[in-house]
């Protein structure tokens, strides 16, 4: 099960609660999030955040708030269990790539960060997946994952199709609204353009809406908080073939945690 952008406590809380019972209720092999967001204040992710989240969850990917909270980068550097897109400068702490046991499996995972309006992304997400999806079959995946952490879904088609018959799932993160576009791709890549997110129910995008709506209404420059209400998780649920190195289906997964 992959679940979409984890946004501050709110999100962190939903996970810690309904990840164990779904684990037993779906069946569960493993379990990835994305916690870019899963910081206290929605951007970035904390050593504090991440433990938490790795306390019910296998792996992280994150996202071009990688290193927005302090401490991020020394984090990323001892914690392999969690990576940030391959794309980013060389140098960037961190992995953009990474592989995990589930099941008797070796899964390959990879993170790559979109250009199409979006700042701060030096390298080619294409090109960058490529290496890093060669580099984790090397290391022995049998499987391989890609977060595709983009604003624009033309951005996450292309890499889908980019990869399909290469990875077995690309799944799209970062605008945080669900699509409803999950299948499979030819070549038997399991694909949705964005997953969704998980955290407050009545928010905008995780955060609070009367904060953002009176951005969007331009009462002035506002600190827009962290929703702390009622939380959803949005995740999908992928079966893959081994042998076959292909996905079978993909599902969307919705729950509430009050």
């Amino acid at each position: 099960m992959f679940i979409g952008d984890v946004v501050g406590e709110a999100g962190r809380a939903a996970v810690r609660t309904l990840v164990p019972a779904l684990r037993r209720e779906l069946g569960l092999d493993a379990v990835v999030a994305n916690g870019e967001n899963s910081a206290p204040a929605g951007r970035g992710i904390t050593p504090e955040a991440g433990s938490d989240l790795l306390s019910v969850v296998d792996f992280l990917t994150l996202g071009n708030h990688a290193f927005d909270a302090g401490g991020a980068g020394k984090f990323l550097e001892w914690e392999q269990r969690i990576i940030r897109p391959a794309n980013l400068e060389v140098d960037s702490p961190g992995h953009g790539w990474g592989t995990f046991e589930a099941g008797g499996v070796r899964v390959g995972l990879v993170n790559t960060q979109g250009r199409v309006f979006m700042r701060h992304t030096p390298r080619s997400p294409f090109l960058a997946a490529e290496r890093a999806v060669d580099e984790a079959e090397a290391a022995g995946a049998d499987l391989v994952l890609v977060d595709v952490h983009a604003e624009a879904t033309s951005e996450k088609q292309a890499m889908g199709y980019h990869l399909a018959g290469r990875a077995q799932a690309v799944v799209g993160t970062h605008t945080h609204v669900p699509t409803a576009d999950t299948r499979i791709l030819s070549g038997g890549t399991a694909y949705v353009s964005d997953v969704g997110m998980t955290g407050g129910k009545e928010s905008i995008i995780g955060f609070d809406k009367e904060d953002f709506m009176g951005l969007f209404l331009e009462k002035g420059p506002a600190r827009i908080g962290v929703s702390k209400g009622p939380a959803v998780l949005n995740a999908v649920v992928i079966e893959l073939e081994v042998e076959g190195r292909r996905a079978v289906s993909i599902e969307r997964v919705y729950r509430e945690h009050p």
